[in-house]
């Protein structure tokens, strides 16, 4: 037995020893699909994803949930709220993810009730850990569990089960909702979420880069990709559409990284 095949063994199996039914609190990248599909093979119906879709989660986003779940044939729900009504949330401060992450909680402890599971789990994999993320904690006090930190996989053994699994997500960047790319202390607001958007599709149309993020430092956008793949900024033409294109979006200024994208830049 391969070592993809007797880790993913071991989250199945882990499952078999919980309850069902189950809920996945499913975003559609690689962790949750993991996740998604080790719970469809132990409880085949008995396992239900859900996405929250929330005013800060992307088209993009969305739409990778819905097609993953369906490349996964497993029940698939979406719940749809506004964290832009939560004050605390929109407030923008060291504590966000931690309000995200606890709204998230009540609206999965509410249909975890109503469908009768007694389980609910989520896609956080060993290395989140090392990283500062309160809103990790805000779901395990709301008692949602981590069977890939249970069964002690990182990322890097994510994508190689998703990779012999056949999953299409397998290389999948990750990703992070909209309010990331605000810097802290910035008030949330939905044209500003909107606006963050619209500016990362102009610039995978236009460049084709694995991973964007634009920064909101309100009259400036700042693009962040990954570094190695800066030199498909080197057109000139398609520089000059991404300025125009990307300023009638609001912003008065248009900006590249040259340090490349860099998690937690929201901060700055």
């Amino acid at each position: 037995m391969c070592s993809e095949e007797k880790n993913l063994f071991n989250i199945v199996e882990w499952f078999m020893n919980n309850t069902k039914p189950v809920i996945i609190a499913f975003s559609g990248g690689v962790d949750s699909a993991v996740v998604a599909f080790a719970a469809k093979k132990a409880f085949d119906s008995d396992a239900i994803a859900v996405t929250a879709n929330y005013d800060t989660l992307s088209d993009d986003e969305l739409d990778s949930a819905k097609n993953t779940a369906k490349e996964l044939k497993i029940r698939h729900m979406i719940i749809g709220y506004s964290e832009l009504a939560n004050p605390r949330f929109i407030k923008n401060n060291a504590s966000r993810c931690y309000h995200c992450r606890a709204e998230l909680a009540s609206y999965l402890l509410e249909e975890a009730r109503r469908l009768g599971a007694g389980l609910i789990v989520d896609g956080t994999q060993m290395d989140d850990l090392s990283d500062i993320r309160p809103g990790i904690r805000a779901l395990k006090e709301n008692g949602i569990r981590s069977p890939l930190v249970e069964c002690g996989i990182n990322k890097t053994q994510v994508r190689a089960m998703a990779r012999y699994s056949g999953l299409s997500v397998h290389n999948r960047p990750s990703n992070s909702c909209l309010a990331s790319r605000i810097p802290i202390g910035t008030t949330i607001t939905y044209n500003k979420s909107r606006r963050i958007e619209n500016a990362e599709t102009i610039v995978k149309a236009l460049f084709a880069v694995s991973q964007v993020r634009v920064r909101d430092h309100d009259e400036i956008a700042r693009i962040e990709i990954p570094f190695e793949e800066l030199s498909k900024l080197f057109d000139m033409t398609k520089l000059h559409t991404l300025d125009l294109q990307i300023k009638k979006q609001g912003f008065r200024f248009v900006t590249i990284d040259t340090g490349g994208y860099r998690s937690g830049n929201h901060l700055k």
